[in-house]
């Protein structure tokens, strides 16, 4: 039998207050000693009373603004209980049947453009951070209560993924929409987003939903992408063997690659929800929410757009680079002076893309933390366009110039690495080759061309790349036709 597999999603992303959601503790508590950011609101200390952050109701709106979420005229927080050490209450500020936003939606592309529902956006807290040690072969655990109440929005998607690939597609362009509002790093290896997988299959063509399975504990979109293909698989296979599938909470094993059981799967009416006694409703009025529409941002299929029709860009390119704010931003920042011919629009792209890339990746830095400002690589891209250096010599500037933040001129200075145009000069260095290439030299005299690119080859080892080729070649015919 076929099956179709079905997917939904729901993200937890950090927000970017100062303060966390209910009390005035800091929210930056990364690099902070263990409960060192804590009060007794977020320690769940009997008798305090809750505060809202009203910056991060600000973010939760934008984001749902963003995502074309519905916003209603008034929301309310609830009590989701649950009994999980990590939980100092031994429940957690949630929102249930009122929250801040429904009925949004977003586009992906993942063979062709597909539409995903966004059921909700609302907000809660998070829980504290257990940390599972081992002594004397015993285990135990710490709790580190510096997260706690941290403001965290969570985006529940409708089930309307079909495939591994179109979540992993969902998740970048979530994160991507979360970084152009400013809500929220969307850094997934440090957990300040998340996602929780929901999947099941179905017989294809079928309307009805078999027993879903909530997978956890994916720290990339090439783990969440891993997991859910393992687990559709995985599926598949119990009810081919003629097994039953379960609703239940599963884990991903990144160094085993499955999921393991770790509980059922609970229902809404496990919580017990009920409204948050020690918080009124809130009242969203529709002058405020516009007011917040009209602070959104640039997004970025809005962005995307305007790369294609502004400078060019073709269609996947703009997809590429409007994917990440930070490299959209450099991009923008080396033509802000205007220079946004063809030819340096596609140098940019070519070096973002091309050994840029390469050189973050290696070092784990991001586009907007490196040491190689986008002046920095005008400069280098005007002593290339000028003659002044060399294709071969650019790329060892340029990889100097990331390691070490130093100017281009400065570096082609240093290492004489200035690009050789003079004719005299290089008609020196394409006498010794032709005298030294008699093979080739006649190879060329008849008819094949190929001999010529052997030897302007030679031209530039001998002068370690740094001839001008354009000079070299024109050089080379005309000695050769005499």
């Amino acid at each position: 039998m076929s099956y179709e597999t079905v997917i939904g999603l729901e993200v937890h992303a950090q927000l970017l207050t100062k303060s966390k959601m209910f009390c005035r503790c800091s929210a930056d508590y990364a690099s902070a000693p263990p409960n060192t950011h804590v009060c007794p609101v977020c320690l769940g200390m009997p008798g305090v009373l809750p505060t809202v952050n009203q910056q991060a109701v600000e973010y939760a709106v934008m984001t749902a603004l963003a995502l074309n979420c519905t916003i209603p005229e008034s929301t309310k927080f609830d009590r989701k209980n649950y009994p999980y050490p990590d939980l100092m209450k031994g429940y957690q500020i949630s929102q249930y049947d009122a929250p801040l936003s429904r009925d949004g939606w977003i586009t992906i592309e993942a063979d062709g453009a597909r539409r995903v529902g966004i059921t909700r956006v609302h907000l809660e807290e998070d829980t504290a951070k257990l940390l599972h040690r081992t002594a004397d072969g015993k285990p135990y655990s710490l709790v580190d209560v510096n997260r706690a109440g941290v403001p965290l929005m969570e985006i529940v998607a409708e089930p309307d993924l079909r495939s591994p690939e179109e979540a992993r597609q969902y998740l970048i362009k979530m994160r991507s929409i979360l970084q152009y509002l400013g809500v929220s790093t969307g850094n997934m290896e440090e957990g300040s987003f998340r996602c929780d997988a929901n999947i099941s299959i179905r017989p294809q063509g079928s309307a009805d939903y078999l027993s879903k399975v909530e997978v956890k504990n994916m720290n990339s979109f090439k783990a969440v992408h891993r997991a859910l293909a393992y687990e559709a698989e995985r599926q598949r296979e119990v009810l081919e063997g003629g097994g039953r599938l379960v609703q239940e909470t599963r884990g991903w094993v990144e160094e085993r690659g499955v999921t393991v059981s770790q509980r059922s799967k609970e229902y809404a009416h496990d919580y017990r929800y009920f409204p948050e006694p020690d918080l009124t409703p809130l009242a969203l009025s529709r002058a405020w929410v516009e007011e917040l529409r009209s602070r959104l941002p640039e997004l970025p299929d809005a962005k995307r757009e305007r790369f294609v029709n502004d400078y060019g860009l073709p269609l996947f390119s703009a997809t590429l680079l409007t994917g990440s704010k930070a490299a959209a931003d450099y991009f923008e920042a080396c033509l802000k002076d205007g220079a946004a011919e063809p030819k340096r629009v596609k140098a940019v792209f070519d070096w973002i893309f091309g050994d840029f890339s390469r050189l973050l990746n290696a070092t784990d830095t991001e586009i907007d933390s490196s040491k190689l400002s986008p002046q920095h690589l005008v400069e280098l891209l005007d002593l290339v366009d000028r003659g002044a250096l060399s294709g071969p010599a650019a790329k060892a500037v340029f990889e100097e110039m990331f390691h070490t933040g130093g100017r281009a001129a400065d570096i082609v200075a240093r290492h004489d690495l200035a690009q050789i145009s003079d004719a005299l000069q290089v008609g020196e260095v394409v006498d010794q080759v032709i005298a030294s290439n008699g093979q080739a030299v006649a190879d060329f005299k008849a008819g094949k061309e190929p001999a010529l690119t052997f030897l302007v080859g030679q031209v530039m080892r001998a002068t370690k790349g740094r001839t001008n080729p354009k000079v070299a070649n024109e050089l080379l015919r005309e000695k050769l036709a005499g």
